[in-house]
C-alpha cells in the first residue's frame, strides 16, 4: 500500500501539480493537508524551516533527479534554495512531505520508490 502524504503544496493549474494528484490517485495515496500555492506563498526562510525534521530532500527538474542527505552531509542553505525555489522566489509547487522525506518537483520514478 502507498504511503500517505502528510503535507503538500500546489496549484490547482499546475500542469506538474496535476500529474502528482493523478499518480497519488492511481496509487490511492491519501493527502493529509493541502496548500493552496496561490493563495499563501513560501519565503526563502519558510522554505528553508520546511526541512526541519527531515532525512532527505530529492529534488526533480524535468529528467534531473537531486537527492540531498539532510541527516549525514546537509548542504549550505544556498544549494538547498537553489533547488526548493521557483523563477518567481517562492516554494516550487508541487513540493510534499512524506515522512521524513521532502519532495521537490514531480518525478514518477522518485514517487514511486518514495510513496509506493
Amino acid at each position: 500500500m502507498a504511503k500517505k502524504i502528510d503535507w503538500m503544496y500546489q496549484r490547482k493549474s499546475c500542469v506538474t501539480c496535476q500529474r502528482a494528484r493523478d499518480y497519488l490517485e492511481a496509487v490511492e495515496s491519501p493527502i493529509k493537508e493541502s496548500v493552496d500555492a496561490v493563495k499563501i506563498r513560501y519565503s526563502t526562510a519558510e522554505a528553508l524551516a520546511l526541512l526541519e525534521g527531515m532525512n532527505q530532500m530529492i529534488a526533480s527538474k524535468g529528467k534531473n533527479i537531486v537527492k540531498f542527505d539532510l541527516k549525514k552531509d546537509r548542504p549550505d542553505d544556498e544549494t538547498l534554495l537553489a533547488h526548493l525555489m521557483g523563477p518567481t522566489g517562492n516554494l516550487r509547487a508541487p513540493t510534499a512531505k512524506v515522512g521524513k522525506t521532502l519532495l521537490v518537483g514531480f518525478s514518477e520514478e522518485t514517487y514511486k520508490d518514495v510513496v509506493g
